[in-house]
């Protein structure tokens, strides 16, 4: 039970806090999470800050105050400004999402003595890069993750390697898989777009950078010379450079490379199944939204994420392409193995049974679970203060 005032009780103030909500994962993340709050705000005064003024890809309940900060993208403004917030508000339980949130939380915190959480979205090591920026982001998160009260892990091969190569204590982190939000996406995914035809399709989403690896599904998909034509939906640097490798195959009219739509669940819905090359994820939302619209999907067994997702088992090894309990894995950047899998995607039978299956195992990722796992640990922590 909390003090009372004459009020009546005086709840523990929590504040969120993420860089903006633009469109991103951790971003529609964010949204879902406070969105299943409604059960906590008479325990709880829930407040978001947000370090950029940026547009608003997300909604958030009206119930949730939102403190709008101009960070600008800055490190030393978003440490500045937050522990200023912080100051003024005086929160019980800080909880702050993507890494430079995440610093400015352990400089705005440390100092207070205070429970500070910070939920780590990608697998660190891959996402840091190299080179001097590189060096440092990797000693900031290195000197400050392990200091956190808890630290909440989207996969269990983010936490191991935050455990491993960043010296956070194993009893501090949490795994936490990210929500999909089920009942949302079969509702959109009834809708149409333009981008659909009439032919049989393989889709596949995702930003056009080097870790996503659309060079290797298109390097497949032209070994494999399968009868669909392959959708890749995603925007990036790379745009270019698979633009040449796909008129390099001769494949303009087989290959549809468009930009990030804003509903692609009817395409994920159409699709005979669903393909994720990546080298590294943290927890891939994409895979299990495609997996909710009832669509079979191939993944990379790459670090973090699909093993977890399509076998329930981290740090798998695999030498071939390996159909598993819910889905294909394959080794990373193996152009055979892929091609592999999308002929054995062939199979009707095939494809019908692993789509139903992917389709049940979302069912353990509902925003409902995930927001009663997050309140948990935000409420041991201000238990433990």
């Amino acid at each position: 039970m909390f003090p009372q005032s004459e009020a009546g009780f005086l709840r523990p103030k929590i504040l969120f806090i993420i860089n903006s909500l633009t469109g991103g994962g951790a971003e529609r993340v964010m949204a879902a999470l406070l969105s299943h709050s409604a059960g906590y705000r008479d325990q709880y005064d829930i407040a978001l800050a947000l370090l950029d003024n940026e547009p608003q890809a997300y909604e958030i309940p009206d119930w949730i105050t939102v403190h709008q900060l101009d960070c600008g993208g800055s490190l030393w403004q978003s440490v500045r400004q937050v522990r200023a917030l912080e100051k003024s508000l005086q929160p019980s339980v800080t909880l702050s999402f993507l890494t430079r949130a995440n610093v400015a939380n352990w400089a705005s915190r440390a100092a207070r003595r205070k429970p500070w959480i910070i939920s780590e979205r990608v697998n660190t090591s891959a996402h840091l890069g190299h080179g001097f920026s590189g060096r440092l982001s990797r000693s900031l998160v290195s000197l400050s993750y392990r200091h956190a009260t808890r630290v909440i892990a989207v996969s269990q091969g983010v936490a191991d390697d935050l455990s491993h190569n960043f010296a956070v204590p194993t009893n501090k982190i949490s795994v936490i898989a990210n929500p999909v939000d089920i009942t949302r996406i079969s509702r959109l995914a009834l809708e149409k777009h333009p981008v659909h035809t009439q032919e049989p399709y393989i889709v596949a989403i995702g930003r056009l950078v080097e870790n996503k690896n659309f060079r290797l599904l298109i390097d497949a998909f032209s070994a494999a010379s399968v009868p669909e034509k392959l959708i890749i939906i995603g925007d990036g640097p790379l745009r270019s450079v698979l633009e040449k490798q796909i008129a390099d195959y001769g494949l303009q009219d087989r290959i549809i490379l468009t930009g990030f739509i804003s509903n692609p669940f009817p395409l994920l819905a159409g699709a005979q199944f669903f393909v994720l090359p990546s080298n590294a994820e943290g927890f891939p939302n994409g895979l299990v939204e495609a997996m909710s619209t009832g669509t079979a999907v191939v993944s990379t067994n790459c670090r973090s994420g699909p093993s977890e997702i399509l076998a329930r088992q981290s740090n798998m090894t695999i030498e071939r392409m390996t159909p598993v309990d819910f889905g294909v894995l394959v080794p990373c950047d193996q152009i055979d193995a892929m091609a592999d899998s999308l002929h054995y995607l062939q199979d009707d039978v095939i494809r019908k049974r692993l789509a139903r299956l992917a389709l049940a195992r979302t069912k353990d990722y509902t925003p409902e679970k995930a927001a009663q796992h997050y309140w948990h640990v935000i409420g041991s922590a201000h238990a433990a203060a």
